[in-house]
């Protein structure tokens, strides 16, 4: 029994240090690489992502610097927190970080990382970004939806109300600002609402349509371990990978029953499905049915829960600073009196809140984290060599954190200084302007 069990260990080490010096990639050939803490073998640094992820990236950045590597499994990580490294790699390198890491969510969900949020650089990855500059996310194009996000915020103000008429009363606004959210994007691309008590559409409709949403976030809303370590899609057979495929399924299959529904109705629509449909008869290469459901599952799924999630930390500051809230009504009595809902339009008035809108987005980004890049060849970030096949990390938290910009970056004091939005090419940096998010 005793020579099995030293046999056993032996062979299990002989095995973990395989997988250390062969299956991950070694220093050679790379003078200098990010600086990283000690590994585990197999896991690598999996062992050391606690939640908040961001604040665990951000403490490490204070001990390695700025520019620093992790091993997800077998895939190199390196996360980039200083507004120098970041600007080099979305100018110097902005085509070599321009791809996505694959994972099983943008693999099976997302059509073989063929959405606009997963594709790699090239000829579709172009397509997709001249369909979503000129055709969804042009300013004519949203202005043409703005009377569906008036609307939607009068159902909002008038449900508040409702729970209000007997006096004041605690009312759960998390909620609210997702059925806000998704309503108005469904609405602009469908013309039907999902949420809430006045749904327009079958309720068995409308439950399916928030159970896949509330799936594709679960399984979607971090990158899970079978991602990094295939093996655990070997073990059990209720797997992530076989979840994620149940999912994409019934994904397709709604979002194909919408157009098709449309496709029907024919061409006197106003939605931004029937605006697509038109364009694929002229242009059928461009806008086939799975590029057209690619893009509404971007819009869902990068266009709701981050609004929902800054208009809530918007409400909770305020809640937090009534000096700045008090402020902020004095500003609006003055520019539209009591009697005026606040439009659009209005905001070029409202300085004030505008600069509340910047500090809440540097405050609390929705998106601590953005989404991956992935390295198509070797290059070059804040002098570190990052190669070939690198994931790359922007913590947009510590980057609002910075003390190098910020006397005191965790005061929320008004500052009104402009918000740094980061894009993945051709450009580091852009003013907070209306329309940006869709919500």
């Amino acid at each position: 029994m005793d020579d099995i069990l030293f046999y056993t260990s032996l062979t299990l080490i002989f095995i973990l240090f395989t997988f250390k010096f062969l299956v991950q990639p070694n220093r050679r050939g790379y003078k200098n690489l990010p600086p990283s803490p000690p590994s585990l073998p197999i896991l690598g640094h999996l062992h050391l992502l606690r939640p908040p992820v961001h604040r665990t990236f951000h403490r490490l950045s204070q001990k390695y610097g700025p520019v620093f590597s992790l091993w997800f499994g077998s895939r190199r990580v390196v996360i980039v927190s200083s507004p120098s490294a970041v600007q080099e790699c979305f100018t110097k390198n902005d085509i070599v970080l321009a791809n996505r890491p694959r994972s099983l969510m943008s693999m099976h969900v997302g059509y073989n990382n063929t959405t606009m949020a997963g594709s790699p650089y090239g000829d579709h990855w172009r397509n997709l970004r001249r369909i979503g500059v000129t055709e969804i996310f042009s300013t004519a194009r949203l202005q043409t939806f703005s009377g569906i996000r008036k609307d939607e915020v009068k159902h909002l103000l008038l449900k508040l109300s409702q729970n209000a008429r007997d006096g004041f009363a605690k009312v759960e606004l998390k909620s609210m600002f997702n059925e806000l959210t998704f309503n108005i994007i469904m609405t602009m691309v469908a013309g039907k609402r999902y949420y809430g008590d006045d749904v327009s559409v079958d309720k068995e409709e409308a439950k399916q349509f928030r159970q896949i949403m509330s799936d594709a976030f679960f399984y979607g809303g971090a990158a899970n371990p079978a991602d990094f370590l295939p093996i655990l899609n070997w073990v059990g057979s209720g797997g992530y990978e076989k979840k994620v495929k149940t999912l994409a399924k019934r994904t397709d299959v709604f979002l194909q029953g919408l157009i098709d529904e449309h496709r029907r109705k024919g061409k006197n629509g106003t939605t931004m499905i029937d605006h697509l449909l038109s364009l694929q008869e002229s242009q059928p290469e461009y806008y086939n049915d799975q590029i057209i459901k690619g893009l509404i599952l971007v819009m869902l799924l990068a266009g709701t829960d981050t609004s929902a999630v800054t208009l809530e930390w918007a409400l909770s500051n305020l809640l937090n600073n009534p000096h700045v809230l008090k402020k902020a009504k004095a500003e609006l009595d003055a520019q539209l009196g009591q009697e005026n809902l606040v439009d659009e339009p209005d905001l070029s008035k409202l300085p004030y809140l505008q600069s509340i809108i910047s500090e809440t987005l540097r405050l609390c980004p929705a998106a601590p984290l953005l989404v991956p890049h992935l390295s198509s060849e070797d290059c070059i970030i804040g002098g570190f060599d990052v190669p070939r096949d690198t994931m790359v990390l922007i913590n947009a938290w510590a980057l609002h954190r910075d003390p190098e910009v910020w006397d005191d970056p965790e005061a929320s004091c008004l500052r009104g200084l402009k918000v740094v939005i980061i894009f993945p090419t051709n450009s580091c940096r852009l003013d907070l302007e209306e329309g940006l998010a869709l919500g």
